[in-house]
């Protein structure tokens, strides 16, 4: 009798990881040489990749270290934050972003006294001037993730060819929120994600933001005909299948709110062909595969209901919740400790901090700030008490930011108004009149290292300061705006 055959192996679940690899301006490889070498290192050098991380070590492969500027490991469907390489399915895209940040005005056209409107600015993508404003945007819930998921949902139904009659779409995105919770940021955010994502597919790539303002020509009539015209242009681009356009509309209700006025007879006529002609170009856009609007607004209830019919996604951009504000005040303590600007310390992420406000069961007093300069050589007795005085010191900031987040939250602060924090705090109270440096002095020191620019102080006014006079300044901050206001409002 002849033995069973053993049990097949159960497959291994491979989870999707993006990898964004930078290339230097200089670089002279080609693009698919650099993604195999990335390949190639990532998994015979590493273990696990954690999610989202700047990869290091890289630099001593020779290929890699002259071609490449930075490997980042960004998204995941994998839900949790380690992975063993050999479970990930590496998604390399290899990118060059351009350092010219000029935007190229369009022309919406004019009339034959030579009246031009500006009514859009071109932006070349990827761009440098906006690597990193993804990962700085921080929402409650997943919102970049479902804006990433709609658009690769666009790509796989537009590949298998579905009948639009039986299946439609419109690629129209609505944002809508209160101001300063980065909704146009997100678009720009998204417009550069996408540019890199969809490399493989389109050789270039191109944000469009449209002056809605600018489209209402002081002469009766003129509007409609202009935004014909602009959108003839973006027709011309989106005709240029090697081209992903994206389509940014800012404060979109200047253009759809017409509607309801003309037929009310409160707004001129020319307001309603401005409508008609914006839904009419943006029917015949839906069928092109290479192209994403856009919209932003700050009044919701002012666009024309045909307008948000026509929206895929229509999502609402709300303040930020107390952990998101973590988060971001968190970023900002970051980079300015990155910059020398404060002094080392270790500042938990959200998960650690809560976990230290949960088993905070003594309210300790805050420890005493120390001065810069002093001598850090300690006799080995003291280095263990050391090492947990800058523990303690960690889950104090821990939970004084946590309070301080609660305060942003009571105060309805956007996200806009959270990353002013720390530069009023040094404004009102660390800052001193002290001797600025040069440009070429701050160009300089922007070049050298943490450690070097802290010990020279050139425009910090000696020298890096303590977290906890940072965190006494931005509540005192926090506190003063909140007076302000209410004088306002009374």
């Amino acid at each position: 009798m002849t033995p069973p055959s053993p049990a097949p192996a159960k497959r291994q679940k491979l989870w999707p990881v993006h990898i964004e690899v930078r290339v230097l301006p200089a670089a002279t490889s080609r693009f698919d040489t650099i993604s195999n070498a990335v390949h190639a290192y990532l998994t015979s050098s590493l273990s696990h990749l954690y999610l989202p991380s700047t990869i290091q070590g890289w630099e001593d492969v020779p290929l890699l270290a002259s071609s490449i500027d930075r490997i980042y490991a960004s998204e995941s469907s994998c839900p949790t934050s380690s992975l063993p390489i050999e479970q990930a399915s590496l998604q390399i895209h290899v990118y060059q972003p351009s350092e010219d940040d000029a935007f190229e005005e369009l022309a919406g056209g004019g009339r034959s006294d030579g009246e031009e409107a500006m009514a859009a600015s071109v932006c070349e993508l990827p761009s440098m001037a906006w690597e990193g404003l993804w990962e700085s945007l921080i929402y409650a819930d997943d919102v970049k993730s479902k804006l990433l998921d709609y658009i690769y949902a666009t790509v796989v139904f537009s590949d298998a060819d579905v009948d639009f009659n039986v299946v439609s779409w419109n690629r129209v995105v609505l944002l809508h929120g209160p101001p300063g919770t980065g909704k146009t940021s997100l678009c720009r955010a998204l417009a550069q994600k996408l540019s890199i994502r969809l490399s493989h597919r389109y050789s270039h790539a191109r944000l469009l933001e449209i002056n809605s303002h600018s489209l209402f020509s002081r002469w009766f009539s003129e509007s409609g005909k202009l935004v014909q015209r602009l959108f003839s242009s973006i027709m011309e681009m989106v005709e240029d299948e090697d081209t992903f356009i994206v389509v940014l509309i800012d404060e979109v209700e200047s253009l759809t709110a017409a509607r309801a006025g003309a037929m009310a007879g409160t707004e001129p006529s020319d307001g309603l062909r401005v409508v008609n002609a914006l839904l009419t170009q943006l029917d015949k856009l839906k069928h092109k595969k290479n192209v994403l609007v856009m919209s932003t607004s700050n009044l919701a209830k002012a666009i024309d209901s045909a307008f948000v019919d026509r929206a895929d996604i229509v999502q609402y951009i709300d303040l930020p919740p107390r952990e998101a504000i973590y988060d971001i005040l968190r970023t900002c303590l970051l980079e300015l400790i990155r910059k020398g600007i404060i002094a080392d310390t270790d500042v938990p992420s959200l998960v650690q901090a809560q976990i230290y406000e949960r088993t905070a069961v003594l309210a300790q007093p805050p420890l005493e700030t120390r001065q810069t300069g002093q001598n850090t050589s300690l006799p080995l007795d003291e280095i263990a008490s050391t090492v947990q005085d800058s523990r303690g010191r960690s889950r104090d900031a821990a939970i004084r930011l946590l309070a301080l987040s609660e305060k942003c939250r009571a105060q309805g602060m956007s996200g806009r108004s959270l990353r002013r924090l720390p530069v009023l705090a040094h404004a009102r109270y660390i800052g001193s009149l002290s001797v600025l440096p040069t440009r070429k002095q701050a160009v300089h020191m922007n070049g050298k290292s943490k450690n070097k620019r802290r010990a020279s102080g050139i425009g910090l006014g000696g020298g890096a300061t303590e977290v906890e006079v940072w965190l006494d300044a931005m509540e005192k901050v926090v506190e003063s705006q909140a007076t302000e206001r209410n004088r306002l409002d009374q």
